[in-house]
């Protein structure tokens, strides 16, 4: 009876064992952070966003700025933060030390506390030497750096917070296809040496963003394969080193421009890597979950490159969809969020890379606007104003998914115009003067939704709300009043 006992004792350690060993697995990888930005005519109150990365095990973020509703919301938290700094702040910060000192006072030493947010790297621009344009900042980026690390060190943070430029891939080249004749661009070339010589010798991070997707938008003869991480793909054979896939390749390009440059162990972080899932006929659901389900069982092996081996730190891009991003990349620039705008997961994603099929944990308290939709009026009459109609519609709304092999790009003609007013009217806080169009639209509380193709309804963020309040407290208040 004794050694049954111990046998059911021994069974049931074995199971706790195991479901323990299941929870760790479960866990979101350590080196996998996301990009939280906010350039959506809705954001999701931060307070929402932040109880979403903590239920969800994400203990890493990236910042486009550090605008105070954010930062305030991720006071306690201890997730870790790339707080940064916009290029239009360059030129200012690179002219006096004085404001890179304001900068590090207000938007650091502030949060910087214990029990306040943990933040681990000041981003000073973000790819600033992009080519496309044409040199603005060329002059006052590494100042910038200069001077934010100068006033990070004299406010005692410098040992624990440490600066870096988020660069696009862009700034090195390979005049041959493969990673070891990679370089830094050169143009540039000069400017990237100083760079990474100082990156280094204050302990800090070269951080890049790589695109595999953009690879194959660019290129129509693109192998599509080699954008993913399976095997299947033909790779390219380096003196030895074989690459089955873009990111692999492209990481090992920048290692090899940072070993010719003399410093061939600064520390790589991969500040933006992701799928966009419409806007392109490539941008969909089903390719993103392909290549994060690749990324991700690849970072859960720590198997690194070629070129370096080992665990890499990885920031997704991004996490929430952005309606209010410039397009002139292309329509899929505002459809990058593992989530949509509403704070729900698009596809499974197991954040631990052990290939589960789950989806995240949607955001919690989310309110919407009334259930009603912005359609074509199809009993009007003058149909004169109708392309200028619609195009306006389009330049202040967003109809990114209407284009071909996008997830709206199947609706019929009538069918198009309501999804531009409607996106018209949603963006505008379903105002009923943006439901008019002289004549051409309505307002209908029926699901004016399509197959696959979502008509939006847009929720309250923190100004919609304060503003519909406001206008039900003013209704209220002329009701009473007239009585």
């Amino acid at each position: 009876m004794a050694r049954r006992s111990q046998t059911v004792m021994l069974l049931i350690a074995l199971s706790a064992i195991f479901a323990l060993s299941r929870m760790v697995n479960a866990e979101t990888l350590s080196t996998i952070g996301v990009n939280w930005g906010t350039q959506m005519t809705h954001p999701i109150p931060p307070t929402i966003v932040v109880d979403m990365l903590k239920a969800n095990g994400i203990k890493k973020v990236k910042l486009f700025d550090a605008d105070d509703w954010t930062m305030s919301a991720l006071v306690g938290t201890d997730i870790e933060v790339m707080v940064g700094i916009p290029n239009a702040q360059l030129d200012r910060i690179s002219s006096k030390y004085s404001h890179a000192k304001d900068w590090v006072k207000n938007n650091v030493t502030q949060y910087f506390k214990d029990g306040g947010v943990n933040i681990k790297y000041v981003a000073v621009g973000n790819e600033p030497f992009l080519e496309s344009y044409n040199g603005s900042y060329l002059t006052t980026t590494f100042p910038a750096l200069q001077n934010i690390q100068k006033a990070l060190d004299e406010a005692g943070h410098g040992d624990k917070i440490k600066v870096t430029v988020p660069l696009n891939a862009d700034v090195y080249a390979s005049s041959s296809n493969t990673p070891s004749s990679g370089a830094f661009r050169s143009d540039i070339e000069d400017l990237m040496n100083q760079i990474v010589h100082f990156l280094k010798e204050k302990g800090s991070a070269f951080v890049v963003n790589i695109y595999p997707f953009l690879s194959l938008y660019q290129n129509a003869g693109f192998p599509v394969d080699y954008a993913f991480f399976g095997t299947g793909s033909r790779g390219i054979n380096d003196n030895g080193k074989q690459y089955t896939n873009v990111f692999d390749a492209n990481f090992d390009t920048l290692a090899w421009a940072l070993k010719k440059a003399g410093v061939p162990d600064l520390k790589i972080i991969v500040g933006e890597v992701g799928w966009p899932t419409d806007g392109d006929k490539n941008a969909n659901n089903d390719m993103a979950k392909k290549f994060y389900d690749g990324l991700l069982k690849k970072m859960a092996k720590k198997v690194g490159t070629p070129m370096r081996p080992g665990p890499v730190d990885v920031y997704l891009f991004g996490l929430i969809d952005e309606d209010s991003k410039s397009i002139l990349p292309g329509n899929f620039e505002r459809h990058w969020g593992i989530l949509t705008y509403d704070g729900k997961p698009k596809f499974p994603m197991d954040l631990s890379g052990q290939g589960n099929d789950k989806y995240l944990i949607a955001a919690k308290g989310i309110q919407y606007l009334p259930a009603q939709w912005c359609v074509f009026n199809n009993e009007a009459k003058n149909l004169s104003s109708l392309s200028a109609d619609i195009d306006y519609a389009c330049s202040l709304g967003d109809c990114t998914s209407l284009g071909y092999g996008s997830s709206c790009n199947n609706l019929n003609s009538e069918g198009n115009i309501s999804y531009a007013f409607n996106m018209y009217f949603q963006m505008s806080d379903q105002d009923v003067r943006a439901c008019d169009f002289r004549g051409l639209a309505k307002i209908v509380d029926r699901n004016a939704s399509q197959k696959d193709c979502l008509f939006p309804v847009q929720i309250i963020s923190a100004g919609t709300r304060t503003a519909v309040t406001k206008a039900m407290f003013l209704g209220l208040l002329a009701a009473l009043l007239f009585v």
